[in-house]
């Protein structure tokens, strides 16, 4: 992992890895206060390409109107600056972290009188599960934190705040002997994973629960409706009861961390045959020829650092 150095794209300028800094006085330390976004770049024939930069960028604004956040670049601004960002670290694969926050000003919960800062940083990050368990799935289990009520926390806003949460769950994962966890919403329904989206196939069906089970709208998640589309694969969004991913022939979590990754044990119950399954496969296949330049890009998906 290249973390740590390089350089970042701060409110308009490159700054040195080690330059890029903020009050501890911030907004966004004392009161979380930040939104953010997660991209990857692949490594194709044709150089570097950055999976749904565009997708990413809309998301990213959909959260600061949420929040009441307004960002003092256009959409295309920040477009370019991700492109730029991932061009001058020179990467020929990295993750790439777009963060927008609010800044040095005002102390309170009310933070409309603080600026609003973005950032932009790119480092070199492998498969976030594990590159085993994108083969051979990765072991979760039911976590005994909920993922918040549709009334309290905005589930739709990829806001740093959020994350706190996630935290817990990733933590009681890890430290009771799992790579991962899957929360229930708060009426007992799958929600998603610390980081990612969750899917179960039944019967050569993909089920996953819908944005009213208190889920981020996962661009994966997205991109893996256009593909089962693609394979005449039919997917239904409703709510998932726990038992359900017990019994399913497989399951898997999406991200741009995770990428696709099978889900071998939940709760020490093997799934399926205890590996990535033929659906799930297939996904990844698809999935990962598009995003590595294999496959013709027909969704035009991908933006090539020239």
């Amino acid at each position: 992992m290249s973390f740590g150095k390089g350089r970042i794209w701060f409110d308009g300028k490159f700054v040195e890895w080690n330059d890029a800094k903020v009050s501890v006085m911030s907004h966004v330390v004392h009161y979380g206060s930040s939104i953010f976004e997660s991209l990857r770049c692949y490594k194709t024939k044709k150089g570097p390409a950055i999976f749904r930069v565009q997708a990413h960028i809309d998301r990213l604004f959909d959260s600061a109107k949420i929040y009441r956040m307004n960002i003092p670049f256009t959409k295309k601004e920040l477009f370019d600056a991700v492109v730029e960002t991932t061009k001058k670290n020179g990467y020929d694969e990295c993750y790439i972290r777009p963060v927008v926050f609010r800044g040095y000003g005002a102390m309170g919960l009310n933070p409309l009188n603080n600026p609003v800062n973005c950032a932009i940083a790119a480092w070199e990050w492998g498969a976030y599960l594990g590159k085993e368990a994108l083969e051979q799935g990765t072991s979760v289990h039911v976590s005994s934190w909920r993922r918040a009520a549709p009334d309290t926390f905005p589930a739709l806003a990829k806001a740093g705040g959020n994350y706190i949460n996630s935290q817990l769950i990733k933590m009681e994962a890890l430290l009771s002997g799992y790579e991962e966890a899957i929360a229930l919403d708060v009426f007992g329904y799958v929600s998603e994973a610390s980081g990612e989206n969750v899917f179960m196939v039944k019967n050569g069906v993909i089920f996953t629960p819908s944005t009213g089970s208190s889920i981020l709208a996962g661009v994966t998640r997205h991109s893996i409706f256009l593909l089962a589309r693609e394979l005449n694969i039919r997917v239904e969004q409703h709510s998932i009861p726990r038992e359900s991913l017990y019994i399913a022939d497989e399951v898997f979590l999406t991200g741009t961390a995770a990428e696709i990754t099978p889900v071998s044990k939940i709760d020490n119950i093997v799934i399926g045959e205890g590996k990535c399954g033929p659906v799930t496969k297939k996904l990844q296949q698809k999935y990962f020829a598009i995003a590595r330049g294999k496959s013709p890009d027909k969704f035009k998906w991908l933006t090539y650092i020239k």
